[in-house]
């Protein structure tokens, strides 16, 4: 039982780690599909976004393989539920798709 106990920090980064890099994703797609610098905001976004979740695993995961599993599975369980809050908001708005040769 203390076993897994000593799990539950690792689980958590794990969730805010996911939070972070999902949560940023989706930031970065709303924001640069609309941006004229739309190739720095992508590539910006994902270096920061990785550098800041290596970061966490490895100063979560450094001095065993299970406190690293539990971060993986706490990022895991993040992009479920980040995929399935943004999945309802894009179901709910409107979206307008325009031609590449539209004039409008």
């Amino acid at each position: 039982m203390n076993e897994v106990l000593s799990l539950l920090p690792a689980v958590f980064a794990g969730i805010v780690l996911g939070v972070l890099f999902f949560g940023g994703l989706w930031l970065t797609v709303r924001k640069g599909l609309d941006s004229k610098n739309a190739t720095l905001i992508f590539m910006g976004s994902l270096i920061i976004r990785m550098a800041i979740v290596l970061l966490g695993f490895y100063y979560v995961g450094a001095d065993n393989w299970q406190k690293m599993m539990a971060c993986l599975g706490g990022f895991l369980i993040a992009r479920i539920v980040i995929t399935r809050i943004t999945k309802k908001e894009i179901q709910t708005k409107p979206t307008i798709i325009k031609k590449v040769n539209d004039e409008n």
